[in-house]
């Protein structure tokens, strides 16, 4: 009963998914599902991008977390729109809490819509929010086991970022072993080494972005959420 009532549940979920994917498709924005553990660094990866992309690339950006309003503050202040979603303990958005921010989002014209999840590397996975991609990121901080460990997060990412590169000589992370699990997982998906505290390897996280971007507006198909 358990598992037929939680099958029931994803499958309306990805119905309204579905319908999000639609609507989004029609101003050819760019749906970025951003995913990782808690303190990885998304919000400040985000706040790197917009800095790098500038007015070029116009973002809106809806923020996911548990409680309080600050990641979506950080977002606010450089200017972009910005919608935060509290799950008051929830570990997960799902498709319906997007929809609704939808509606208090001018996300329209806008080139980008990032979707920054819950911090959370297991539930996030299984919901499909209507993006086009997924993007998963580790920090070196975490350890460099997390694909081996969160196998369906990383199998189904269309980039991976390990994030906090400044911090490589600290740690015992191995750059080597975190692509040799992934590669088993993920043959396809690039990896982004950078740190968005000084904005090294940055160049090339956001040359991907312009390119994914690009092709949207030549009206490429929904690219999903696997590469």
């Amino acid at each position: 009963m358990q598992v037929k009532l939680v099958s029931n549940v994803l499958k309306a979920n990805d119905q309204i998914a579905a319908d999000n994917r639609r609507l989004l498709a029609r101003g050819r924005t760019l749906v970025v599902n951003l995913m990782s553990s808690p303190g990885s660094g998304k919000t400040t990866l985000l706040e790197r991008t917009i800095a790098e992309l500038g007015e070029a690339c116009p973002m809106a950006v809806v923020e996911g977390d548990l409680f309080t309003t600050r990641d979506a503050d950080r977002i606010e202040r450089l200017g972009v729109p910005v919608v935060q979603i509290n799950t008051e303990g929830g570990c997960h958005l799902d498709a319906q809490m997007v929809r609704a921010a939808l509606q208090d989002l001018p996300w329209e014209g806008r080139d980008i819509l990032f979707i920054e999840n819950v911090g959370n590397l297991v539930c996030p996975a299984a919901w499909d929010l209507g993006e086009d991609l997924r993007v998963a990121m580790v920090s070196v901080s975490e350890g460099d086991d997390k694909p081996a460990k969160y196998p369906r997060m990383f199998r189904e990412a269309a980039a991976v970022v390990v994030n906090k590169l400044d911090l490589l000589s600290m740690t015992d992370f191995s750059l080597d072993r975190l692509e040799e699990d992934l590669r088993l997982l993920n043959p396809a998906a690039p990896i982004f080494c950078l740190s968005a505290r000084t904005g090294e390897g940055l160049a090339a996280w956001v040359a991907w972005l312009k390119g994914r971007v690009a092709a949207k507006r030549d009206g490429a198909a929904t690219v999903g959420v696997a590469p």
